[in-house]
């Protein structure tokens, strides 16, 4: 039997409901609960509560890994989570108290049980001079009771015969106890977007111009209105109007609100001023951060909406009159439209309540529900997440210090954010990359955008496990939501490499200018040259392979390919389209693969060679390889699917090999390999997966073996990067903290190690690497910048496991299984041009022939 009580975090005082539902997400060690029957709420009273469990994730064998739990909190009550047969909740039937469906014309409709009055839901849009109205399909039910029920449609904007190129996906949530609808909105533009020599600023070709997107809720009742009105939930303030209410957030309202982090594709801040206003009849109130609630109450009902994150997303809009209530998505409020690049996309949450007049508001309680969760024992005891630990007294203080950088002091990741005002709809989430502004001389902050390097979302996630620390949990759907909205190109007709894929950070230490968070700014052909740093020609043979490197356009490539956080963001929230992402990412690997998508697939129909590229004509261990890896084995651990493990396997056996020549890799070179290591801890987890799964195969022994190849040569030759400084252009802090990643290869690979000596070889040079990393950083003035924070995020936090089992080893048997001689991947494209050019001389020699027969024919 399991029992772990339920914490709550935090709610927003504002709530005047004192109930709310919750969800909370659930880890359960290997073969200890079955089916989620078993799984239920229990009171401090002892009495099961009423409540849906979703599983999310099973072991091997199929019983449940993390599972997802929902229940009514009374806020004057405890909880706890129990799993054993007296778990068994009797199931109810209800209904709840508002419902949504579509009518034969595709509108979208509203009522309640005791029909106080239907509503009509219109979406409108208007785009290059026409405005259109959203049109649903026929919904599909994700979600079905006693708690919740959730549908979802498709959203076509028609205006006529006319079909916007934009399009819509809408999901809507009732509830048994609220009377609120919570309602989640994507719009995407899947056009490609013009992008001529690899630069992506806004203006390009593909690119719409919205000039309204918005939500109105139309009740039809005939009883009258008698107020309107706009609640400020973070004050209590309430701004009364008789005809007409609005509230405009313009910008963020923070210090730097017109920061040139918001140019538009005329390099102009359109902003209009700081923060909001409130519009009420005649009168005009003005204030920073909105996070408003506007209603509309007449003799018998009372409609509200809100909008969630309202200022962070600016431009937004709320306002009612006495016929409407209306979200201003993109509102036409602001100047300038709001221009949706080709495969973008962004995802609103928002809600719209219909209640008896005198009944209690639950809007906010619903949208903006309260932080639960489990206490940070119960994730480490599941050992759902491998290696993990709760944060404790016994953790290294020096790392933890490290850690906290990130959401404590004045350099925090919050801090951050004011800095460059990553707000708006397109930044929320994001980091800055003030890492990429060091040798930046000008006057105002350079804008960099981090775009989830090196998945900081996983980052954030497992930090918050670790601890409980809400912020942590914060950081982490603000960028997931991010980069799946923003980062990712969401269409099908551009190039293979890029279509599906993730756009890059800011290009090295440059500003995004109208690149935005595309990586490539056209500015770059304008100036290519950086203050500082170690010229390149001094570098000799590796500053001509960094050149070819440091291309000043592209697009998305597997070598930033992050989608593991999405998964634990998934597991954490239950939120779909953290699944559909990180799925998107793995298949994003097995579609660049594909040789019959490309040009050359009449010459030659193999591997692309794509997904272990790290640079330029590079096919060995890399960033490529090793997040293509964790990218394919995150879809396997979602899906079971086994296409997913079976080409993991098949890129480990082309990329590395356990009988290597190490030395002609030429791993020492920190410029060019570097990221050698990224792809040996892409390995790690790929045995580690394989021991979970019970597949102690040829493909494990081959990995197993090539594991130990590399950690012996790096326990005798690894060093500190900067050891060489003067090998290197930018000899920065970041380089000391990528060493964290030596450790972790070392410390991982001892549990795989046969000889006795080795492993104590391994575990030598892995303390010393740890110990080197967080004291060089602890010391360094700059320790506090973005990307070396993220990279103490993910790597480190595995010790104190690690440490205590070093007498429990993973794998010991020695291997001597032949595994053939190591084999150079030759790519499509070279194949296929090698084939071309023998074609090429062919059909010369076939005409040179073809002259002589003539000539002599002739002569003869």
């Amino acid at each position: 039997m399991f029992s772990y009580p339920i914490h709550l975090t935090h709610h927003h005082a504002a709530n005047q409901s004192r109930h709310a539902l919750v969800r909370v997400s659930v880890p359960f060690p290997l073969a200890s609960v079955c089916d989620r029957s078993e799984v239920g709420v229990r009171s401090e009273e002892g009495a099961i509560q009423s409540s849906k469990v979703q599983v999310l994730s099973c072991w091997p064998d199929d019983s449940i890994r993390w599972c997802l739990v929902e229940f009514e909190w009374h806020f004057d009550a405890s909880y706890a989570i129990i799993a054993d047969d007296d778990a068994t909740q009797q199931e109810t039937t209800s209904n709840p108290p508002v419902h949504c469906e579509a009518d034969s014309i595709g509108d979208l409709k509203i009522a309640d049980q005791v029909a106080l009055a239907g509503v009509n839901c219109e979406f409108q849009l208007r785009h290059d001079g026409v405005d259109y109205r959203g049109v649903v399909s026929s919904p599909s039910q994700v979600v079905g009771g006693p708690i919740r029920w959730t549908q979802q449609w498709q959203v076509n904007f028609r205006a006529d015969s006319e079909v916007s190129r934009l399009a819509g996906q809408l999901t809507a949530s009732v509830y048994a106890s609220f009377p609120v609808l919570k309602f989640e909105f994507q719009v995407r533009n899947p056009q490609p977007m013009d992008h001529p020599g690899g630069n992506w600023d806004l203006g390009a070709n593909g690119s719409i111009l919205i000039d309204d997107l918005s939500v109105n809720f139309v009740p039809e009742c005939e009883s009258a209105i008698h107020r309107l009105s706009a609640e400020f939930e973070d004050t209590g303030r309430i701004v009364d109007a008789q005809q007409k209410v609005t509230v405009f957030q313009a910008s963020s309202g923070g210090d730097n609100w017109n920061s040139a982090n918001h140019l538009d594709r005329g390099g102009r801040v359109p902003l209009e001023f700081c923060g909001y206003k409130v519009f009420a009849d005649a009168d005009t109130h003005s204030g920073l951060r909105a996070q408003p609630i506007v209603r509309m109450s007449g003799d018998a009902v009372e409609y509200s909406i809100a909008y969630r994150d309202f200022w962070q997303n600016f431009p937004s809009a709320l306002s009612t009159d006495r016929n409407e209530l209306r979200i201003g998505l993109l509102p036409a409020e602001a100047t300038g439209g709001h221009e949706l690049q080709g495969g973008e996309q962004k995802t609103f949450e928002f809600g719209f309540e219909m209640k008896p007049v005198d009944a209690v508001s639950s809007i906010s309680a619903v949208l903006n529900p309260p932080m639960v969760r489990l206490a940070p024992d119960v994730h480490a005891e599941a050992n759902a997440v491998p290696y993990l630990l709760a944060r404790s007294e016994q953790s290294d203080s020096r790392y933890e210090a490290l850690v906290d950088l990130a959401i404590e002091g004045d350099d925090s990741f919050f801090a951050k954010r004011e800095k460059i005002d990553q707000y708006g709809w397109r930044n929320f989430g994001d980091i800055y990359g003030d890492h990429e502004a060091v040798y930046h001389k000008g006057e105002s902050l350079m804008i960099s955008h981090y775009n989830n390097q090196y998945d900081c979302t996983l980052g954030f996630a497992i930090q918050f496990l670790r601890s409980g620390d809400s912020r942590w949990f914060d950081l982490m759907t603000a960028m997931a939501d991010h980069a799946w909205d923003i980062d990712t190109y969401h269409t099908e007709q551009d190039k293979l490499l890029y279509n599906g894929g993730l756009f890059w950070h800011t290009y090295h230490y440059a500003d995004a200018h109208t690149a935005t968070h595309r990586s490539y700014p056209k500015r770059l052909r304008v100036s290519q040259s950086f203050d500082d740093g170690q010229d390149l020609e001094e570098l000799g043979e590796t500053g001509e392979q960094l050149s070819k490197n440091y291309a000043i356009g592209g697009g998305p490539a597997a070598s930033h390919n992050y989608n593991t956080g999405w998964m634990l963001a998934y597991w954490l929230t239950g939120k779909q389209r953290y699944r559909e992402a990180a799925i998107n990412a793995a298949d994003y690997v097995l579609r660049i693969e594909d040789g019959n998508q490309t040009p050359f697939k009449w010459l030659c129909r193999s591997d692309t060679g794509y997904s272990t590229c790290s640079s330029d004509g590079y096919y060995g261990p890399g960033r490529a390889s090793g997040n293509s890896t964790h990218a394919l084995l995150t879809g396997h651990e979602l899906t079971a699917d086994r296409k997913y493990l079976d080409r993991a396997a098949l890129l480990m056996r082309r990329t590395v090999h356990p009988k290597q020549d190490l030395k002609s890799l030429d791993l020492l070179n920190a410029e060019l390999r570097w990221f050698y290591t990224m792809y040996l801890q892409a390995l790690g987890r790929y045995v580690d997966y394989k021991m979970t799964l019970g597949e102690l195969d040829a493909d494990f022994r081959y990995g197993v073996a090539t594991l130990r190849h590399y950690a012996r040569w790096m326990a005798r030759n690894e060093r500190p990067i900067l050891s060489d400084s003067e090998k290197l252009q930018y000899p920065t802090e970041t380089w000391a903290a990528q060493d964290m990643r030596k450790w972790h290869v070392l410390e991982h690979a001892a549990r795989y190690e046969s000889d006795d000596d080795e492993r104590k070889r391994m575990w030598e040079k892995a303390d010393y690497f740890f110990n080197y990393v967080v004291d060089y950083l602890t010391d360094s003035p700059t320790k506090s910048l973005c990307r070396p924070v993220v990279l103490l995020l993910n790597f480190g936090w595995q010790r104190e496991w690690l440490l205590e089992h070093r007498d429990e080893p993973a794998f010991i048997e020695k291997i001597d299984d032949e595994f053939g001689e190591p084999q150079s991947f030759v790519p499509q494209r070279t194949i296929a041009l090698h084939r071309f050019k023998r074609l090429v001389v062919l059909g010369a020699a076939a005409v040179v022939s073809m002259v002589v027969l003539l000539i002599m024919f002739f002569i003869l």
